[in-house]
């Protein structure tokens, strides 16, 4: 007799059906390897952090690249962030095995992707112009297109659920396309989808 397939537990956090669908497929297939994991949907602009059993730590609003696409520029992690133009501020799709770390300024951070220097860190109100702080507070995620492609989180957030989760050891980062289907990035076996 085979036990039944484990769900998700988003509990009564509102989440797009996609994110449901992959929380589930990731139980499922066991995809993340008994860590906890994230799953990022930008398309709403949403961050949602899991235990190991798929029990959801909690949600917020995050801050994304300014930029709509899926992939990195290959060697803009080496490029100085004045270097890299507009469009290619994306924060890129994919599976990510992140790691506790810590930023030129000895910050710590949670590197999604070391490569292409893509972190999740506690939003930076630095420029006042930018807004950071407004926009993650609005009710939309129409403005919270900002950043050179890393996850910013406000540091509330940042500080009780993620860095409990991923600050001290690896995880597992699911950054939802949003121009591209699920199965092209996640392979075959990911829950099916149409491109966002």
């Amino acid at each position: 007799m085979t036990e039944p397939v484990q769900a998700a537990d988003l509990a009564s956090e509102q989440a797009a059906p996609v994110v449901r669908q992959m929380a589930d497929w990731v139980m499922a297939s066991g995809n993340h390897a008994g860590m906890p994991f994230v799953i990022l949907d930008k398309q709403h602009a949403k961050l949602f952090v899991f235990h190991p059993n798929g029990k959801l730590r909690g949600a917020s609003a995050a801050l994304l690249g300014s930029a709509r696409g899926d992939d990195s520029v290959p060697g803009i992690g080496e490029r100085p962030m004045s270097a890299i133009r507009p469009q290619e501020r994306t924060t890129p799709a994919g599976r990510f095995e992140s790691s506790p770390g810590l930023n030129m300024s000895g910050e710590d951070i949670v590197w999604v992707d070391y490569e292409a220097a893509v972190s999740m860190h506690r939003v930076r109100a630095n420029n006042k112009k930018e807004r950071r702080l407004e926009r993650l507070a609005s009710a939309t995620p129409d403005d919270n297109r900002i950043s050179f492609g890393c996850i910013n989180l406000p540091a509330i957030f940042y500080d009780t659920v993620l860095k409990p989760a991923l600050g001290a050891s690896p995880g597992v980062v699911y950054v939802l396309p949003e121009t591209r289907s699920l199965q092209s990035v996640f392979g075959a076996k990911a829950p099916a989808s149409r491109p966002l």
